[in-house]
Formats: structure tokens, C-alpha cells, sequence
């Protein structure tokens, strides 16, 4: 069966768009778990995008900077290297948060997969 482009996007492009948007709000999650362990941006990028969670440094460098304001993470610079590199982690609120996320997103899925 051939498939039809619908207002000029082909269906793999609209796949493409929609499983951007299905990431979107998983990467908050992501970035508290893997934060248990102090990390910098662009190590946590890559991080992310090795475990097939691709993030843009616009969309991360923002997001960190929230969930730090928010007092999730706690964050730190180190000025040892030559390069200055802020370090992030969660702390114990964060924590917390990703404890009540990871059950959200537990539920989630197990519906998702019911209706699927």
C-alpha cells in the first residue's frame, strides 16, 4: 500500500516529528538518573545521545540550568583544567522528583503497552 504525503510532510518525516516530541519530556528523567554521578554538559550530552536519547545542546545547557534553579541538582564549576567545566548532580529533592517521575513513567508505559 502506498503511503500519501499529507500537507507536503511524508509519513516518515511525521514519525520522525512526533518521536521527537514523545522524547522531549522523557530527557528531564533521563538527565536525573544519570546525575546520581556529578556530570558536565557536554559529557551528559553525549551521555544521552550514546543511550538513543538525542538532545541538542540548546535543549540540554537550558534544562540544566532550570532544574538547578528549581533546586533539583546541585551544581558546582571546576577550575582545575585549563577549561572551566560546571558540574552538575541531583541532590536530594531531585531525587525525590525522579523517584515520583520514574513511577509515573512506569505507569505510563504499562498503559501504553495495555492499549498497544
Amino acid at each position: 500500500m502506498a503511503h500519501s504525503i499529507v500537507f507536503g510532510v511524508s509519513p516518515e518525516e511525521l514519525i520522525l516529528n512526533q518521536a521527537q516530541e514523545l522524547r522531549r519530556g522523557t530527557v528531564v528523567l533521563a538527565c536525573l538518573v544519570l546525575l546520581e554521578e556529578p556530570q558536565y554538559g557536554y559529557a551528559l550530552l553525549e551521555t544521552l545521545n550514546e543511550a538513543g536519547i538525542p538532545v541538542e545542546g540548546n535543549t540540554l545547557y537550558p534544562l540544566l540550568r532550570r532544574l538547578d534553579k528549581q533546586g533539583l541538582l546541585t551544581s558546582e564549576w571546576n577550575v582545575d583544567d585549563s577549561r572551566p567545566r560546571k558540574f552538575y548532580r541531583v541532590n536530594s529533592e531531585g531525587s525525590r522528583v525522579r523517584e515520583g517521575l520514574t513511577s509515573e513513567w512506569q505507569a505510563l508505559v504499562a498503559s501504553i503497552s495495555r492499549l498497544i
